[in-house]
């Protein structure tokens, strides 16, 4: 594994940081993200939905992982995809030591670039994947920022999206325990609709709604008691698995 935190470097001392297009999180939301729950509960049981929406195994040399925070996704995205490299990008630079050290136990080389996901900096149609999983919703400009991930996919790249919804990030205890910009959060219909105005072809059976126990305004404590699940509801998280046309 080849650790290069040199594109961070070259680009700080270049004057090029992140423009002000995100919500820093609150210090709670720091140390949750830190945590064994995140990686257990919310970053694999969503890969693993995402790998399964995607169907056959392929690999993707070149991934870029937006918002990677501590590096906790990077083992899981060399471990499915086995890429040759792997971009990690943050706006917040106080990350990149600990992605560094995640980046230590991948077989593929990694980058960190701190930069927001609305203005990445990096080069056209450079990447076969963009993860971007959990941050979307802390972009200001997600118009932009999808356009974005457009941008830096090679023709045929796959964008694999998994996010919360408004009803979710709008939710009494998110609200209490995080921070997000809550005028931009969107239903799950809403963000399919970005997606594809941006370019992307998203197929229904690239799509689902988890309805886990953490994104539920009880947090699963009803079903837990043995109450069914509400056939109707208003979705609290979506994957979609997104193509960029060849």
């Amino acid at each position: 594994m080849q650790v290069k935190p040199t594109a961070a470097d070259d680009r700080e001392s270049a004057g090029l940081v992140p423009d002000a297009d995100y919500i820093r999180e609150s210090r709670f939301g720091v140390w949750f993200l830190d945590t064994q729950t995140w990686v257990t509960h919310v970053i694999r049981r969503a890969l693993l939905d995402l790998i399964r929406l995607m169907g056959a195994p392929k690999v993707f040399p070149e991934i870029l992982d937006v918002g990677c925070g501590y590096g906790k996704a990077l083992a899981l995205l060399d471990e499915h995809f086995r890429p040759c490299r792997i971009v990690g990008l943050d706006a917040e630079l106080a990350v990149r030591s600990h992605a560094l050290r995640q980046a230590e136990r991948l077989r593929c080389a990694f980058e960190f670039v701190h930069a927001s996901g609305s203005r990445t900096g990096l080069p056209d149609a450079s990447f076969d994947m963009v993860f971007c999983h959990q941050s979307f919703h802390h972009i200001i400009d997600q118009e932009r920022a999808i356009r974005e991930f457009n941008r830096v996919l090679r023709p045929g790249g796959v964008l694999l999206f998994a996010e919360s919804t408004r009803r979710y990030i709008h939710s009494l205890v998110i609200r209490i325990l995080f921070r997000h910009p809550m005028h931009v959060q969107k239903s799950a219909p809403e963000y399919l609709a970005l997606i594809r105005d941006a370019g992307f072809l998203v197929p229904p059976e690239r799509i689902s709604y988890p309805y886990l126990w953490w994104s539920r305004a009880d947090l699963g404590l009803l079903e837990k008691l043995g109450m069914a699940l509400p056939a109707e509801r208003e979705e609290t998280l979506i994957n979609a698995v997104a193509v960029k046309p060849a």
